[in-house]
């Protein structure tokens, strides 16, 4: 299987929950605790790094990304942390 990869290259820099605003962690992420997570945007949408998998062990199909989020069978979102941890480059992938 080939996986069809799209991304910028941009970076992002990761957010703790006190700079995600009130309703996005209260509609969304109410499942964790106050100051829990970190957190990111991506094309209009905010994510938790705790909801990626690792990419570690699986198929050679997603490259060097570090995790990924399934928004279907075939597709979904990826990750790539920097060295420092502190930020990460998104992509999408189907196939």
């Amino acid at each position: 299987m080939t996986a069809h990869i799209s991304t910028n290259g941009q970076e992002r820099f990761l957010m703790d929950a006190y700079q995600v605003p009130a309703e996005i962690l209260a509609d969304q992420f109410d499942y964790l605790e106050e100051g829990e997570g970190s957190f990111f945007q991506y094309r209009g949408c905010w994510y938790e790094m705790g909801d990626f998998m690792t990419t570690q062990g699986s198929t050679q199909a997603l490259g060097d990304w570090d995790g990924y989020r399934s928004d279907s069978y075939f597709s979904g979102v990826l990750i790539k942390l920097s060295n420092d941890g502190e930020s990460i480059k998104v992509g999408t992938f189907y196939s």
